[in-house]
């Protein structure tokens, strides 16, 4: 199973992700985790000059870069899903759309460039206002985060994709009921280990 977690930043993905991990660990599947961008690879570290101004990509090349960073991992993806583990990601596929679409790129050709990826077994939205993302860290935000209007189409996208069966979250609850929340929604979808 993958379970894909998508949000704006700090709508708690990461955490989210983890807590959902450790109690998959614990219910006996081996659990892999993965977090999009990866900055680790060659693929990575361009994508994170140009999230902090070093570089000067137009919206195309970055969400291209984006899937590239996915595709890096997909060999390793399809071993572990093979191998019936718990991928559990911390943004996947649908950050490109949210993020693309809100640049003003085809949502449909953000969603064929990466058909070749591993589908989703569940995806969960975890929704916050970008008032809320902002009020979360003040500082040390990068290009994308510094834009609300941007933000703002973001979060419509991802509701757009929502539409689709997604898990969708109030991530401005508390973490402890957030993490609740994520646990009572997701693991009725999956297949007992």
């Amino acid at each position: 199973m993958l379970i894909a977690f998508e949000g704006l930043d700090q709508s708690g993905k990461e955490t989210q992700a983890r807590a959902l991990g450790t109690t998959l660990a614990s219910a006996g599947h081996i659990v892999r985790a993965v977090s999009f961008p990866d900055y680790e690879t060659p693929i990575g570290i361009e994508l994170g000059k140009a999230l902090a101004g070093e570089r000067k990509f137009g919206a195309e090349v970055m969400q291209l870069l984006y899937v590239a960073n996915r595709f890096e991992h997909k060999p390793q993806l399809i071993q572990w899903l093979a191998a019936g583990d718990a991928v559990v990601c911390d943004r996947y596929r649908a950050s490109s759309v949210a993020y693309g679409e809100a640049q003003g790129l085809d949502a449909t050709w953000l969603e064929e460039i990466q058909r070749d990826l591993p589908q989703p077994t569940v995806t969960v939205l975890l929704d916050i206002s970008p008032e809320t993302a902002v009020v979360r860290k003040r500082a040390g935000r990068d290009l994308y985060e510094r834009d609300l209007h941007l933000l703002s189409r973001v979060r419509a996208s991802y509701l757009r994709q929502a539409e689709a069966g997604w898990v969708v979250i109030d991530a401005s609850q508390s973490r402890e009921a957030v993490t609740a929340a994520v646990a009572s929604a997701v693991l009725p979808r999956l297949s007992p280990r």
